[in-house]
């Protein structure tokens, strides 16, 4: 199921959460995203805090031509880079969220970014829409 809210697209598969997070990255790299970072927040939370937290992985994701575009329109843009993509366990599900683009960029009220922000979003929904396939 894929859902659109103001700040981010999110879907809720049945797949298991490592392989729904493996269907994520190989559908990020379809869509020109490598992943930069990948924060286990289940592992840090316990060895950190010794709290044991459900199945969570953070990913920072970057499609360097769009990061290029941004960052050429304006500087500021790294504020907002890289794309912020979520996955955790919900019960018997994986829920998968990523950082609408548009919203994010929108909060730094440059016009010369829409275009870039629109085309990130495009790649995302993609993303997200081809989880179940």
């Amino acid at each position: 199921m894929y859902t659109t809210k103001t700040y981010a697209l999110k879907a809720e598969v049945s797949l298991p959460f490592r392989e729904a997070l493996d269907r994520v990255k190989a559908a990020l790299k379809e869509q020109g995203f490598g992943v930069l970072t990948e924060v286990d927040v289940q592992a840090t939370l316990k060895e950190k805090l010794g709290l044991e937290f459900r199945r969570y992985v953070i990913l920072g994701a970057c499609n360097p031509p769009l990061s290029r575009r941004a960052l050429s329109a304006d500087l500021e843009a790294g504020l907002v880079l890289p794309c912020n993509v979520i996955v955790y366990e919900e019960g018997d599900r994986t829920v998968v969220m990523i950082a609408d683009p548009e919203t994010m960029m929108a909060t730094l009220g440059k016009p010369g970014l829409d275009a870039v922000a629109r085309d990130a979003r495009a790649r995302l929904e993609r993303v997200i829409a081809n989880l179940d396939s």
